[in-house]
C-alpha cells in the first residue's frame, strides 16, 4: 500500500494508515477518513478472549472515491502477505 504511514493510531493499538495504496495502476492518495471500525474473533486456542483480527477503514482520495480498506493483524500462510488489502472503492460517479 505504501512505505509512509500515519503512525498516531498506533500509540493505540491501531496500525498506522498509509498516506495512499495502489489500485489497477494507479495511485489513490488518501485525502481522509469517514470511519473507523474493527472485526474481532475468539482465540484460536480455546480462551474465550478476544481479539482484534482487522482494523477496517472507509477512506475518501483526493480523487473523492471512497474506499474500503484494512489492515489484517494475523494474515494466514506460510510466506510474508500483504497486511493492507482494498476491500472495495467506488468510481466516484453519483
Amino acid at each position: 500500500m505504501g512505505d509512509n504511514f500515519d503512525s498516531e493510531p498506533m500509540a493505540a493499538g491501531g496500525p498506522g494508515l498509509p498516506p495512499a495504496f495502489a489500485w489497477r495502476g494507479q495511485t489513490l492518495a488518501i485525502a481522509g477518513v469517514r470511519r473507523v471500525w474493527r472485526d474481532t474473533g475468539f482465540c484460536r486456542h480455546g480462551s474465550k478472549e478476544r481479539y482484534v483480527r482487522k482494523h477496517w477503514f472507509e477512506v475518501v482520495a483526493t480523487d473523492k472515491r471512497t474506499a474500503r480498506i484494512y489492515f489484517d493483524r494475523q494474515p494466514h500462510g506460510p510466506k510474508p502477505v500483504s497486511r493492507w488489502w482494498l476491500f472495495s472503492i467506488d468510481d466516484g460517479a453519483d
